[in-house]
């Protein structure tokens, strides 16, 4: 036949020996695939891991609330020496020392071991415009919530800080395309109700405190858009990098105020200068470190609802440590964020997706 045809004996029997080891590795290829796919233990383990990265980002997140809580402690402590606007200047500027000394350690680091493996990001004109709006909308939240402070009472101030959650959830939902569970949405109204009713006994609704309850409101705004462009960056960077950035900007736009207040810029007393190195270092550092990069796993929505425990924890430390009193309602008030923070981690609108 193969004379026939003119063909080669050789080649035909070359191309049969060829035929037979591909079909003989087809075989084997697809038997190996459905041995890997029939194993539970593959699937339990994916499913145990992924447990796993929610009750630790659950745990990064706890840490980080309790770092941050600290802050009002170390201001109280800060402000016995500098104004307001320096301590945050303070605050921002070793907060941005330490995130530059510890990224470029982990770059000599990765140099040092020879490892190609991780590929570093590049900027782009779109990154650098996001990491320029996280540290502008950050320092504008920082700046109308202690604005609103001198213009209105802490009540109302406190009250429509809170509302940041609710601005975060709508936020996601219009910009990013998030959808979120009844569960969910019960969570965030049971928490909500809990963080408002701390504010509504001294609460009031009057004229002169228009202004002041505008800023407030403004302020839970863009703090909620701080959240969501941060966890639109931590795709791309890591939050270290997402900090330094944020702590950067608002350090100098920070600065001008207090040079032209005519404020004292640094502390003078190696007290003042531990709380504000703590202020840094423990509270922005440490805590808003973690709560960055809690948003790598979960949603910017969950993030702010569980932020509502930070004025409580603040008054309970504020109540061990400089002996303020805190009523049975704040304790109550406690117990209802609890509630509703359980009911909306219960939701599968925690996780990001």
């Amino acid at each position: 036949m193969s004379k026939k045809l003119g063909l080669p004996e050789e080649n035909i029997e070359l191309q049969r020996n060829i035929l037979d080891k591909n079909e003989l590795n087809s075989a084997l290829t697809t038997e190996d695939k459905t041995i890997v796919s029939g194993n539970p233990d593959n699937l339990t383990n994916g499913e145990l891991a992924d447990s796993q990265g929610k009750v630790w980002a659950i745990v990064s997140l706890s840490a980080a609330l309790l770092a941050v809580s600290l802050a009002a402690i170390f201001i109280r402590l800060s402000e016995r020496e500098i104004g307001p606007n320096a301590t945050v200047f303070n605050r921002l500027w070793i907060a941005t020392a330490v995130f530059g000394l510890w990224n470029g350690a982990g770059e000599a680091r990765r140099r040092m071991s020879g490892d190609e493996v991780e590929v570093r990001s590049t900027y782009t004109l779109r990154d650098f415009i996001l990491l320029t709006a996280v540290g502008v909308v950050s320092s504008a939240s920082l700046g109308l919530w202690a604005w609103s402070l001198t213009q209105t009472n802490v009540a109302n101030s406190t009250v429509l800080r809170n509302l940041t959650p609710l601005f975060t959830t709508l936020g996601g939902w219009l910009l990013l395309g998030r959808r979120f569970d009844s569960r969910f949405l019960v969570g965030l109204a049971v928490a909500l109700g809990g963080a408002i009713a701390i504010g509504t006994k001294d609460l009031q609704i009057a004229g002169d405190n228009f202004a002041g309850d505008i800023a407030a409101l403004l302020s839970a705004m863009f703090y909620a858009g701080n959240l969501l462009i941060a966890e639109h960056l931590r795709a791309k960077f890591p939050a270290t990098t997402i900090l330094m950035w944020r702590c950067f900007i608002g350090s100098i736009l920070i600065l001008p105020l207090v040079v032209l207040a005519g404020d004292r810029v640094f502390p003078y007393s190696w007290q003042g200068w531990l709380a504000v190195i703590a202020l840094a270092v423990i509270c922005q550092a440490f805590g808003q470190g973690l709560l960055i990069h809690s948003l790598g796993r979960l949603s910017s929505g969950f993030v702010a609802l569980f932020l509502l425990l930070e004025p409580v924890i603040t008054a309970i430390l504020a109540w061990l440590l400089f002996a303020e009193s805190l009523s049975l309602f704040n304790w109550f008030a406690l117990a209802v964020v609890l509630a509703g923070i359980y009911l909306a981690k219960s939701s599968s609108s925690t996780d990001k997706k």
